[in-house]
């Protein structure tokens, strides 16, 4: 049975945590518990580990397996940890997620798979493939932009029959999917904006919550920004969001490059990327530096205050 508590935390803003590393591109295993007890402090109600944010695919399957370690030994209880596994290959989809049940994760995330552009059949064949390995929930992730294929409705609807799936990140953009859905989902389903510079309208459509980048740096107010959503103080979120605006906008450009550079920026983590992926070029840092001298000094928590 899935607890109750789980499908609770699949709501409001939770962090897609990036994976820090050190020169030698090693995981740097302190930065990244600092990383956890610095959104949970800031109220996170989940940790997301080893997806988009995180880098997944430079990631070895026992790299990923650590990252959930860490993150479970700092949570204790505390918040769910959600752990990246997929993959556009099922059988190592399985074994991912297999080791994330291992590694003490509470669900695991499963992308569509890319590269192959598989029918919805092929697509709705892969995670109940998934499933039927492993006994976490499963998020399902649909974001075409990575993927080339998209997870449609019909699809959709069809897992979502099995009450181990429990939600979507949504990375489509598509505001007016929660009102599209609705009614026809399952109570217990979640449906997540993945997508920081819609999500204000996603969950005004009827969304649950969001899955954020822009959360790892200014976690209070993303917070923030959600609870007056959910209260009806809709003015008091717009005019929030409209001060994350080029803090967004950067991160959106070169995710998960630009996410470093601002959590460096802030004494947290290192800029260090793995290839193919680099570091920012002068510009873009600029920018990023930029968005956040524009934000008060107690929307930005530094390293220090977690």
């Amino acid at each position: 049975m899935i607890s109750s508590k789980l499908y609770a935390s699949l709501a409001g803003c939770i962090p897609d945590l990036p994976t820090p590393f050190d020169e030698d591109g090693e995981i740097d295993d302190e930065a990244f518990a600092r990383l956890c007890a610095r959104q949970i402090a800031a109220g996170a109600p989940a940790l997301v580990v080893g997806e988009t944010a995180g880098e997944a695919s430079t990631l070895s399957a026992a790299e990923d397996e650590r990252l959930i370690r860490t993150a479970v030994a700092v949570s204790d209880g505390r918040v769910h940890v959600i752990a990246g596994a997929g993959s556009n290959s099922t059988g190592q989809a399985i074994e991912l997620a297999r080791r994330a049940e291992a590694a003490g994760a509470d669900a695991v995330m499963s992308v569509v798979p890319y590269y192959n552009k598989p029918m919805q059949e092929g697509i709705a064949a892969h995670f109940q493939a998934i499933a039927l390995s492993t006994g976490l929930p499963i998020i399902l992730h649909d974001v075409p932009s990575r993927t080339v294929r998209e997870l449609a409705d019909d699809t959709l609807l069809r897992l979502a029959e099995r009450r181990q799936f429990i939600g979507l990140r949504d990375g489509t953009s598509d505001v007016t999917r929660p009102l599209r859905l609705s009614g026809r989902l399952p109570d217990s389903f979640r449906l997540l904006s993945g997508d920081d510079a819609t999500a204000l309208a996603y969950v005004a459509a009827g969304g649950d919550g969001s899955i954020s980048a822009v959360c790892n740096v200014t976690p209070d107010l993303c917070h923030i920004i959600h609870s007056s959503l959910k209260q009806g103080r809709m003015q008091t979120a717009r005019y929030l969001q409209r001060r994350l605006g080029a803090l967004q906008t950067c991160l959106g450009k070169e995710s998960p490059a630009a996410l470093k550079y601002a959590l460096s920026l802030l004494g947290v983590i290192r800029p260090t990327m793995r290839l193919p992926l680099v570091e920012l070029d002068e510009p873009s840092k600029a920018a990023v530096a930029s968005a956040l001298a524009d934000m008060d000094d107690e929307e930005l928590p530094a390293a220090a205050d977690a």
